[in-house]
């Protein structure tokens, strides 16, 4: 059994927001033919897309092809539109919803779904999250490394995380609007380097920021192994017991002390690099994630892990049993 946490869909039509709301970079897709659609965001190329993007069907066959029994899907996010006003960011966030709910309905046992939450209004966002909990049946949700720039642990998010604690629901965090993007937009550096930062980025913001000691119920999964917070753990440590007064000024527990509190998905491309996160996060705090259906992903979803690890009950919590743990299915 293979359960899949990182996986992104986008429904096949997408209303042109652009022209209807008159402004920003809201995406749509212009299908070229039957191989592939164009992003546009805005009114700006973005990128092509394949079928699998959208098409069940066309995922199916690939998840049967790799042996993955699950998927949990989420939206892609550019898709999350947090600059957005409100009002159209709740707009856009129901319609992917709506989306994943229907894909989870159409085949139950293959999907299971992450909604998206208008974070630019808390009040919206926590309305939108009792939705996708108590009308769409999801388990959870995808939410940004940082909203608009401020970091999880703002205060004002508060109110956020206490429903998500209330409602039981799980929480996958991913990578976006990567600091210093516009510095390094060679080389795709945004994706390479300024990703794992930014997931870095995410985990220290809720540490130091208390925010595990204000909700201590909740179940979070951060992409992409972690990005570059197990490498460092070292530094981040030793950073809190030599300058107190600039990291322990919102908690005062050891950033290390956390690991095994919340999880981190197995995509880090290298059996050297996956068999240190099971050293330094725990076997328990890794489940399988590929970033299906990109080219930055594992195009073989948990050929890694069965590579790498030949213990059979090791290899099956990483492939699917702390999936459920995080899921609570």
């Amino acid at each position: 059994m293979k359960i899949d946490i990182h996986t992104h869909i986008m429904p096949e039509k997408i209303p042109n927001w652009y022209e209807k709301f008159g402004y920003g970079d809201f995406i749509r897709l212009e299908h070229q033919d039957t191989c592939c659609a164009h992003m546009i965001k805005g009114d700006k190329m973005f990128r092509a897309v394949e079928p699998n993007c959208w098409d069940a069907p066309a995922r199916l066959d690939e998840m049967d092809g790799t042996d993955v029994t699950m998927q949990v899907l989420s939206t892609i996010p550019v898709l999350f539109n947090y600059w957005a006003k409100p009002a159209h960011g709740l707009e856009t966030s129901r319609f992917f919803n709506d989306h994943i709910a229907e894909c989870v309905c159409n085949h139950p046992g293959r999907f299971e779904g992450l909604g998206t939450v208008p974070l630019q209004d808390i009040d919206l966002a926590v309305k939108e999250l009792r939705r996708c909990k108590e009308e769409l049946s999801l388990p959870g949700v995808e939410i940004g490394s940082n909203i608009n720039g401020k970091n999880l642990s703002d205060p004002c998010f508060d109110p956020f995380w206490e429903a998500v604690q209330e409602l039981d629901m799980c929480i996958f965090v991913h990578p976006w609007e990567m600091m210093g993007e516009n510095d390094m937009a060679r080389y795709w550096l945004p994706w390479l380097v300024g990703m794992p930062a930014e997931t870095s980025r995410a985990i220290c913001s809720m540490i130091f920021g208390g925010v595990f000691e204000r909700f201590p119920r909740l179940r979070v999964a951060f992409a992409h192994g972690g990005g570059s917070f197990p490498a460092t753990i070292g530094r981040i440590n030793h950073g809190f017991d030599v300058r107190p007064d600039l990291c322990a000024i919102d908690n005062p527990h050891q950033p290390g002390s956390y690991i095994g509190k919340f999880w981190i998905d197995s995509l880090v491309h290298d059996p050297k690099a996956l068999a240190y996160i099971i050293d330094i996060m725990g076997a328990d705090a890794i489940c399988m994630g590929s970033d299906y259906p990109f080219p930055l992903g594992e195009h073989h979803p948990g050929k890694l892990i069965e590579t790498v690890i030949q213990d059979k009950e090791l290899q099956e919590k990483l492939l699917y049993k702390n999936a459920l743990a995080w899921l609570k299915k």
